[in-house]
C-alpha cells in the first residue's frame, strides 16, 4: 500500500525545517555559526536544534521502513530517496555539530579543585560536592549531613548501584556541573541514536583523561618507573610513601568514584556498557600508573627499616581494596583489581620477609667491640625499639605471620621451647624469638670484657632495659606475657648476684678474723702485723674497685640504686663490724692513718660514685 502523497508533503516540510535549522548552526558553510555554540545560545535555540536532530532521525527511520516495502510505488520511491539523502546530509552536520558541543561543555562546565580541597578526611568532606547514598543504606546524621540531596543521577541509576553506593568509605563529586550533565546526556543520546557512540566515547575520552592529568598533578602523583623508584634514598621513598597513601585515597574513594558515576548519569541505559567503556577509557592508565609505586615498593630490596612504611603501604591498599573492588567491578576493569590485590599480596610477602631476615640479622650481628662502661648495646636499643613498633602493627601483622619462627638445628644458635608458650600466636612467638636471640648475641659480646664483673654488669643492664621496655608497652607485655617477662627479669637480677660476687666476694674476705688471732700468746691475742695487712688490702681492693667502677655505667636510676643498696648491704656492716672489733689495735701503734684510711661514713659516700659512668674516676670522697 502506497502512503498518502500529503503525508510525504508533510513529511517532507517537516524535513526541510529541520535541515534549515540543523544547516543555520553548519560550521563549514556559515561564518556565523562558526565559533558559536549552541548550548550557550538561548534554551529556545537549544531546544529547537535537538527537535530538529529528532524529527531528522525519525525522517531516517521513516525512509528506512518505506525502502524496505516491496510495494512502494515508483514516484514515492523517488521522493522517499531524496529525503534520505537530504537526511544523511543534515545528520552528519548535526552530528558534527554536537560532537563540538559536548567536547565544549565538558571542557567549559569541568569542575576545578584546589589540591587542598581534595586532601580532606572523609569526616570533612564538604556536602555541596557530595551526592546522596543509595537508598538502602543505613547513614548516621553526620552522614547525611554530609551527603546532602540533589544530587543529578537518576533515582533509577541509585537504585540500580545502591551497593557501590553504600561503601562509606567513597565521597563522589561533581566533576562536571549539575546544570551541563542533563544537556551532556541528551547530546549522547542523539549521537547514539545516530551510530555516533565510537565518536561520543572518543571526545569523551580525550577530555576526561586531560582533567584527569591535571588532578594528578594537583595531588602530586607524577609518571615514574619502577626503576626510578627503586634507585630513591629510602628516606626519600618514606616521603613519597606518606603522600601516596593520602593521594591514593582521593583518588580512589573521590576522584574515581566521581568519573564512574558521572560516566554512569551521561551513559547509563542509552547503549549497552557505554558507561563502563567511557569509565576506563578515561581512568584506566591513571589506575594503573597509581598502582606503580605501590609495585616498586612490594619488589624493592629488602631491609629492617622497610618494613614499617611497607606496612602502612599494606594497610592503606587493603583499607581501599574494597572500595577498589566496587568501583573497578566489571569485566574490563579485572587487569586493575588483579594488580592492586597482587601488589597487596606482595606487600605482605615482604613484611615477613623482612621480619624473618631481621631475625637473622639480629643472632649474626657481628660487633665485637665492648661498649664502654657496660652499659647498654645500641644493638639492644635497636632491637627492642624495633619489636615495640612491631607491637603497634599487631592487628596488621596477626594477620600476616602465619607460621612460627625457625629456629633450626644450629648448635650456634639459642634453643627455644615453644611447649612452655602454646597459648601464643606466631607473631607473639616471633616477637619473644627476637628477644632471646638478642639475649643470646648479648652473652657472646659479653665474653668480650676482659674483666667478669663487667661482662655481668653488661648483661644485667641489657637484659634489665629489655624488661623494662616490655613493661612500658601495655600492647607488647601482653604479646610476651608474664610467663617469658619473669624469665627475663631472672636473668638480669641472677646476673647482678654474679657481679656481686666477682667483685665483692674477695673483698669481703679481707674483712673476715681468719688469720688474725695469734693462739697461745701474752699478747692481746690478735697479729698486729696481720691485722695491717689486712686493712692495707682492704684500701688496696676498694680502691681498685672505686677506680674501675666510678667509670662502669648503670643508666637506669633505680636499677643503679638497688645495686648501690644490695652492695652496702653486704659490705657495710663488715666493714663497720671489722673496723669496730680491730680499730683499737691499729690505733695504738705506729702511723695508724696509713691503714684506717676510710670511715663508715666515707665507704658510704664513695659507693654513691659506683655506675656514674664518670669518663676519669673522681677523686675518693671522704670526710
Amino acid at each position: 500500500m502506497e502512503p498518502p502523497e500529503n503525508s510525504l508533503d508533510s513529511d517532507g516540510s517537516k524535513l526541510e525545517t529541520a535541515e534549515r535549522i540543523i544547516l543555520r548552526w553548519d560550521s563549514a558553510a556559515t561564518d556565523g555559526a562558526r565559533g558559536k555554540m549552541i548550548f550557550q545560545s538561548d534554551r529556545d535555540e537549544v531546544d529547537r536544534f535537538l527537535r530538529a536532530v529528532d524529527e531528522i532521525q525519525r525522517s531516517l527511520s521513516s525512509v528506512s521502513f518505506s525502502s524496505s516495502s516491496s510495494s512502494a510505488a515508483t514516484s514515492a520511491a523517488t521522493v522517499v530517496d531524496e529525503q534520505e539523502v537530504k537526511a544523511n546530509s543534515a545528520i552528519q552536520i548535526a552530528m558534527a555539530r554536537l560532537e563540538d558541543e559536548f567536547r565544549n561543555i565538558l571542557l567549559s562546565h569541568t569542575t576545578t579543585f584546589e589540591p587542598d580541597s581534595l586532601f580532606l578526611e572523609e569526616s570533612s568532606v564538604s556536602p555541596s560536592l557530595c551526592v546522596e547514598v543509595g537508598e538502602d543504606t543505613t547513614v548516621t546524621t553526620e552522614e547525611e549531613e554530609l551527603n546532602s540531596p540533589g544530587g543529578s543521577g537518576s533515582s533509577r541509576l541509585t537504585r540500580r548501584r545502591s551497593s557501590y553506593r553504600s561503601t562509606s568509605s567513597i565521597r563522589e563529586m561533581d566533576l562536571i556541573s549539575p546544570e551541563a550533565v542533563s544537556d551532556l546526556r541528551s547530546i549522547v543520546q542523539r549521537m547514539v541514536a545516530a551510530g555516533y557512540s565510537r565518536e561520543c566515547i572518543q571526545v569523551y575520552g580525550t577530555v576526561r583523561k586531560s582533567a584527569m592529568e591535571t588532578i594528578f598533578k594537583q595531588l602530586g602523583i607524577v609518571k615514574i618507573s619502577i626503576g626510578d623508584v627503586q634507585k630513591l634514598e629510602w628516606e626519600v621513598v618514606e616521603g613519597k610513601i606518606r603522600k601516596w597513601i593520602r593521594a591514593a585515597k582521593v583518588c580512589i574513594r573521590v576522584v574515581f568514584s566521581s568519573e564512574k558515576r558521572l560516566c554512569e548519569q551521561l551513559f547509563d541505559g542509552i547503549c549497552t556498557a557505554m558507561d563502563e567503556t567511557c569509565f576506563m577509557e578515561t581512568v584506566k592508565a591513571s589506575a594503573l600508573r597509581l598502582f606503580t609505586f605501590p609495585e616498586a615498593i612490594s619488589i624493592s630490596r629488602r631491609s629492617p627499616e622497610k618494613l614499617f612504611k611497607i606496612l602502612d603501604l599494606h594497610d592503606a591498599l587493603t583499607d581501599m581494596l574494597p572500595d577498589i573492588e566496587a568501583i573497578f567491578d566489571s569485566d574490563s576493569s579485572d587487569a586493575i583489581r588483579a594488580q592492586a590485590v597482587e601488589i597487596q599480596s606482595r606487600l605482605a610477602e615482604a613484611a615477613r620477609g623482612i621480619l624473618s631476615e631481621f631475625e637473622n640479622a639480629v643472632l649474626r650481628e657481628p660487633s665485637i667491640v665492648p661498649v664502654p662502661g657496660g652499659t647498654i648495646h645500641p644493638l639492644t636499643r635497636y632491637v627492642m625499639n624495633y619489636i615495640v613498633m612491631i607491637s603497634d602493627y599487631k592487628q596488621t601483622l596477626d594477620d600476616l605471620i602465619m607460621s612460627n619462627p625457625s629456629t633450626g638445628s644450629d648448635p650456634n644458635t639459642p634453643d627455644m621451647d615453644f611447649t612452655e608458650l602454646e597459648s601464643k600466636s606466631p607473631l607473639d612467638l616471633h616477637l619473644i624469638w627476637l628477644i632471646v636471640v638478642l639475649h643470646f648475641n648479648l652473652e657472646e659480646k659479653s665474653k668480650h670484657y676482659r674483666d667478669t664483673s663487667l661482662s655481668h654488669i653488661f648483661i644485667m643492664n641489657n637484659i634489665h632495659y629489655i624488661v623494662q621496655k616490655v613493661k612500658r608497652s601495655p600492647e607488647l607485655r601482653e604479646m610476651i606475657g608474664d610467663h617469658y617477662l619473669r624469665k627475663l627479669t631472672g636473668i638480669f637480677r641472677h646476673a647482678a648476684t654474679n657481679y656481686q660476687r666477682a667483685t665483692w666476694v674477695r673483698v669481703l674476705n679481707s674483712l673476715r678474723d681468719e688469720g688474725l688471732h695469734v693462739s697461745g700468746s701474752f699478747s692481746s691475742g690478735v697479729s698486729r702485723s696481720a691485722l695491717r695487712e689486712r686493712f692495707k688490702a682492704f684500701n688496696t681492693m676498694f680502691e681498685e674497685v672505686h677506680r674501675t667502677q666510678s667509670t662502669w655505667s648503670v643508666p637506669d636510676a633505680q636499677l643503679r640504686e638497688e645495686l648501690r643498696i644490695s652492695l652496702s648491704e653486704h659490705l657495710i656492716p663488715a666493714y663497720r663490724s671489722f673496723l669496730g672489733r680491730f680499730r683499737g689495735h691499729i690505733e695504738s701503734g705506729r702511723h695508724p692513718e696509713n691503714y684506717l684510711k676510710y670511715s663508715v661514713e666515707d665507704i658510704e659516700t664513695i659507693v654513691l660514685d659506683f655506675f656514674e659512668g664518670y669518663t676519669t674516676p673522681p677523686h675518693l670522697r671522704r670526710r
